[in-house]
């Protein structure tokens, strides 16, 4: 969400503000690759490959779905309709998010962004009616956002769980589109030896926490790097 005249949601300011459907989510045209909470894993898994990447500066792992084979590539809005019957929810959720007011506090507060195609004042999802009341549909996509920064708050204790047991492997996919060859590198696997050399109290922790589903789900989903190709290939022709 940079460049976009990030500013606080504000009844006042905000008054007339409307919000377009998105069909295609353009704001990720540059995004090769986007952040999903383990409570999507099995449905993004079932569309793109997802994988992990670590944080240089903190040394924390995030996972992602591949929207392409190289940086800056989306191959799912390379036409008027997103390419693909599922986008994570870190790309719906666009123009809003949930920030922290402030690094002391607890509290946090909805910005939009402002300077996109989506927002403007003369069509779409009005975001407060006329006596600057909360529409229906901002209360919706508030709730959203708050289910959304539970699950991240779970996903970094998943993510941190299977660093924590050494489980993640650090991947370098080479892929031949046509008569290209193409490096992703800086990506990183769950070990699927290492998870099955775990002791039964390990695994048996794992499966305790609901964290073998999302494991499992990301172990398959990288067949979905095949779809990528096809994509990147048809593109390509």
């Amino acid at each position: 969400m940079s460049q976009q005249n990030i500013q606080p949601l504000n009844k006042t300011a905000h008054a007339n503000t409307k919000i377009k459907a998105q069909k295609n989510f353009a704001h990720a045209a540059s995004q090769h690759l986007a952040p999903v909470v383990v409570h999507e894993f099995s449905r993004a898994a079932a569309e793109f490959p997802v994988v992990f990447v670590k944080n240089a500066e903190s040394g924390t792992f995030q996972p992602v779905a591949l929207f392409g084979v190289k940086p800056g590539e989306n191959l799912y809005t390379a036409t008027e309709r997103w390419e693909g019957t599922y986008a994570p929810a870190s790309v719906t959720q666009f123009p809003l998010a949930l920030v922290p007011e402030s690094a002391e506090n607890d509290k946090f507060m909805v910005v939009i962004a402002t300077e996109t195609a989506v927002v403007n004042e003369d069509e779409g999802n009005a975001l407060f009616d006329e006596n600057g009341e909360e529409t229906e549909y901002l209360a919706k996509r508030k709730e959203a956002l708050g289910t959304y920064y539970e699950h991240a708050h779970i996903t970094r204790a998943f993510t941190k769980e299977l660093a924590d047991k050494d489980l993640f492997v650090q991947q370098n996919l080479d892929i031949n589109v046509g008569e290209e060859k193409i490096a992703i590198n800086g990506i990183y696997l769950v070990d699927e030896k290492k998870l099955n050399e775990l002791s039964d109290e390990d695994y048996l922790a794992l499966r305790k926490r609901g964290f073998l589903a999302p494991i499992y789900a990301h172990l398959n989903s990288m067949h979905q790097m095949h779809r990528l190709i096809q994509k990147k290939a048809a593109l390509s022709a």
